[in-house]
C-alpha cells in the first residue's frame, strides 16, 4: 500500500493507494506540488482519499483551479477520466462551428422561452460554472437541459408528423359503409353495443370511407368489448369486395377470436377462416386456395399470416390485436401482403394495454385514436384484495366456496421454476399440492413450457366447464375468455408490474356474478411492490393504472421492448418534461408548414435513420 501526504493552509489529507507502479512513486517523491481530486472520507482521526486523480504541477502558476466544475463521466476500462475530458474538450472545440449551424431557434425565441442557445447549452453541461445548481443539473430541470430535452421531444414530434405526412400521401381502397349488411350483423348480435362501441366504430366507419390509409389504434380496457367493434369493421370491408385479415399474438387468442368471428359472420353468408400451425395439409391448401381465389372473406391467425405461401386475393384491412406485441417489420409485412398496385390495406390496431395520455402524446402522435372507455351493461367491476402468503390456507377456503358454488378460478403463479432466491412457487408443484387438498376439484396446468397443443386443449377444456380450478402462468395474461370464472388469485404478485396485474384480474368479472382477484405478496415487501399493490387494490380503471405504472417503471418498460418501433430517449423524460409538450406542438406545426427543410434537419439530427422510421 502507499500513502502519500498532501498539505495546504487548511490542513492536512492523505492519498492512499493500493494500485501503483515505480514511477508514480518516484513522481509523487520528487513532486513539491500536486492537485488531487477524489471522495474524502474520514478514517482513524484524520481525513483521507483513496486512488484519487491527481496531476503533479510544475510550479505555482499551474496551480489555478479552472473557472468550471469538472466533469465526472462514466468510463470504461482502458480510458481514463483524464483521457475522456481531454477528447470531450476536442468535441466542444471541433464542433463549436457546426453547434452554431444546428441552432435553429431565433435570439428572441431562446429568450421569450427560457431556452439556452443550442451551443451554450452544451457547453454549459459539459463545464458548469462553479455557482450552477447541481441538483438541478441531476434533476434535468436546468434551463440548459431542458432546451436539449425540448429538441429531443421536438425531433420525435416532427418525426412523427411526417410518418402521418407520409401515410396519408399513400392510397387505399374506399370502403364506404353497406347499410344493409351492417344492420344485419347488428341485429343477430345477442347484445346491443355500448354508445363507446357505437362512437369508435363511426370514427372506423368515417376511416375506411377515405382514400389516404387508415392507420387507427383502439384503446379498450379488458373487456370493452374491442373485438365486436373490429368485426364491424371487417363487415363493412367485405361488403365493398375486399378481404380481411385478422392476426393475434397467440394460438390461444386467435381461436377465440376465430370462434367469436365465425358466429357473428358464418348467418351473413361470410367465409370465416383460422390459419393455425396444427391443420392438416389438405385443410391448409383448401384454407390458402379459399383465401387465393377470395371465397375466404376474412382469415384469423397469428405470425402464420406472414408465410410465404399465404396470399390474398383483395386484402382491404388489416386488423392486429394487442398490436404492441408485434415488431414494427412484422406489421409492415402484413400490410404489404395486401398491396396491390398503388393501393395498400387499412390498418386498425388493438390494444387491452391503457397506454398514458403523456406516452400518446410523444409516441403516437402519427396514429388516430380512439378510445372504448365503457363496459357492456352487467358487468360488475372486480374487486382486489391483498393479503399475505400467510393467508394462504383462508384463501384455500375460499378458493373451495367458490367451486362448490358452480364457479371456476384462476391460480397464478408468475414463475415455471422453484427459486429459493425468489421464493416463487412452481406452478406444476402448486397445482399438485392443490390437488391433494382440494380432492374432488377438477385442477388443470397450462405454462409456457406446454405445447401449443397442450395448452389450447387445457384452456378450451376450462371454457367449456370440464376444469374448475386452472393453475397457470402468465401465459393466461391476454384474451382468454371464460364467463363464468370469478375469482383470480395471484401468488407473489409483487413480481408483476402493475400493466400486467390489471391484465390479468381482467381474466375475470367477464360474467354478471360478482368477481374477486387476490393478491398474495411474500413478505416483506420493497416500497415499489408496496405502492403497485396499493395501486391495485385501489382501482380498477385502466388508465389511472397505466398512468402510475409509468410513473413507477417509466416509459420504455410500459410501452414494451424496442422492437415494437417505440423510441427510448436519451435526455428527454416524459414525465419530468410534460410542460414542454404544448410548446413542442406549437413549434412543430410552425416549422413542418413553414419550413419543412429546417424540421427534417432537426429530426435526423436526433433520428439518425429518418427515412426508415417514414417507412415504419
Amino acid at each position: 500500500m502507499l500513502y502519500c501526504y498532501i498539505e495546504d493552509k487548511t490542513g492536512i489529507l492523505k492519498l492512499r493507494f493500493f494500485h501503483f507502479n515505480k514511477q508514480q512513486i518516484k513522481g509523487l517523491n520528487e513532486s513539491g506540488l500536486i492537485r488531487a481530486f477524489g471522495e474524502v472520507r474520514e478514517f482513524s482521526n484524520s481525513l483521507e482519499m483513496i486512488h484519487p486523480e491527481y496531476q503533479l504541477l510544475a510550479n505555482e502558476e499551474d496551480c489555478v483551479v479552472d473557472e468550471t466544475l469538472t466533469p465526472i463521466y462514466p468510463t470504461t476500462q482502458g480510458l481514463s477520466q483524464t483521457r475522456l475530458r481531454q477528447l470531450v474538450k476536442i468535441a466542444l472545440t471541433s464542433s463549436h462551428e457546426h453547434l452554431h449551424n444546428l441552432e435553429w431557434m431565433s435570439p428572441e425565441e431562446i429568450a421569450a422561452n427560457h431556452f439556452f442557445s443550442l451551443p451554450a447549452a452544451i457547453e454549459l453541461l459539459h463545464n458548469p460554472p462553479p455557482d450552477t445548481s447541481l441538483s438541478t443539473l441531476e434533476e434535468g430541470n436546468h434551463p440548459a437541459m431542458q432546451r436539449l430535452a425540448f429538441d429531443e421531444l421536438l425531433a420525435q414530434r416532427l418525426s412523427l408528423q411526417f410518418a402521418r405526412q407520409h401515410r396519408e400521401m399513400l392510397l387505399a381502397p374506399t370502403l364506404p359503409i353497406e347499410q344493409n349488411l351492417e344492420q344485419k350483423f347488428l341485429q343477430q348480435l345477442p347484445f346491443s353495443l355500448t354508445k363507446a362501441q357505437r362512437r369508435v366504430s363511426d370514427e372506423i366507419a368515417a376511416d375506411l370511407a377515405q382514400t389516404k390509409p387508415m392507420l387507427r389504434l383502439v384503446q379498450g380496457d379488458v373487456g370493452s368489448g374491442k373485438t365486436v367493434v373490429a368485426a364491424l369493421a371487417a363487415v363493412q370491408a367485405i361488403a365493398c369486395g375486399y378481404q380481411v385479415a385478422f392476426m393475434a399474438p397467440t394460438e390461444l387468442l386467435s381461436e377465440q377470436h376465430a370462434i367469436n368471428l365465425q358466429s357473428w359472420l358464418v348467418s351473413l353468408g361470410l367465409n370465416c377462416r383460422r390459419l393455425n400451425g396444427k391443420m392438416k395439409l389438405s385443410e391448409r391448401k383448401e384454407t390458402l386456395g379459399m383465401l387465393a381465389s377470395g371465397d375466404c372473406h376474412l382469415l384469423v391467425g397469428t405470425h402464420a399470416l406472414f408465410q410465404e405461401d399465404v396470399h390474398f386475393a383483395k386484402l382491404g384491412l388489416v386488423i392486429i390485436d394487442e398490436q404492441h406485441r408485434f415488431g414494427v417489420e412484422q406489421r409492415l409485412l402484413l400490410q404489404q401482403k395486401g398491396q396491390q398496385a398503388s393501393f395498400i390495406p387499412h390498418q386498425l390496431l388493438m390494444t387491452a394495454t391503457p397506454i398514458p395520455r403523456t406516452l400518446a402524446m410523444t409516441q403516437l402522435a402519427h396514429l388516430d385514436l380512439s378510445i372504448i372507455d365503457e363496459l357492456p351493461p352487467g358487468r360488475t367491476p372486480v374487486t382486489t384484495a391483498v393479503l399475505s402468503q400467510e393467508k394462504r390456507e383462508p384463501v384455500i377456503h375460499r378458493l373451495h366456496s367458490a367451486i362448490a358454488q358452480g364457479r371456476q378460478a384462476y391460480w397464478v403463479c408468475t414463475l415455471i421454476e422453484e427459486s429459493e432466491k425468489l421464493q416463487c412457487m412452481a406452478a406444476t408443484a402448486t397445482a399438485q399440492s392443490l390437488q391433494e387438498q382440494l380432492p374432488n376439484v377438477r385442477v388443470g396446468l397450462v405454462h409456457g413450457r406446454m405445447k401449443a397443443v397442450e395448452k389450447e386443449a387445457t384452456m378450451l377444456a376450462f371454457k367449456g366447464g370440464e376444469i374448475d380450478l386452472l393453475v397457470a402462468t402468465t401465459v393466461i395474461e391476454v384474451g382468454v375468455d371464460v364467463p363464468n370464472a370469478s375469482l383470480m388469485i395471484i401468488e407473489n404478485a409483487e413480481r408483476l408490474g402493475l400493466s400486467q396485474l390489471h391484465q390479468l384480474r381482467g381474466r375475470v368479472g367477464r360474467g354478471s356474478t360478482q368477481s374477486h382477484c387476490l393478491l398474495l405478496y411474500q413478505s416483506p415487501l420493497s416500497q415499489l411492490s408496496t405502492e403497485r399493490l396499493r395501486v391495485m387494490r385501489a382501482t380498477t380503471d385502466g388508465f389511472i393504472i397505466a398512468e402510475k405504472d409509468l410513473q413507477l417503471r417509466g416509459a420504455g418498460e410500459v410501452l414494451g421492448t424496442r422492437q415494437t418501433g417505440y423510441r427510448q430517449f436519451k435526455i428527454a423524460n416524459i414525465q419530468r418534461d410534460q410542460i414542454l409538450f404544448p410548446l413542442v406542438a406549437k413549434f412543430a406545426k410552425k416549422l413542418v408548414s413553414e419550413q419543412p427543410q429546417l424540421a427534417q434537419a432537426i429530426a435526423k439530427h436526433w433520428l439518425g435513420n429518418f427515412e426508415q422510421f417514414l417507412q415504419g
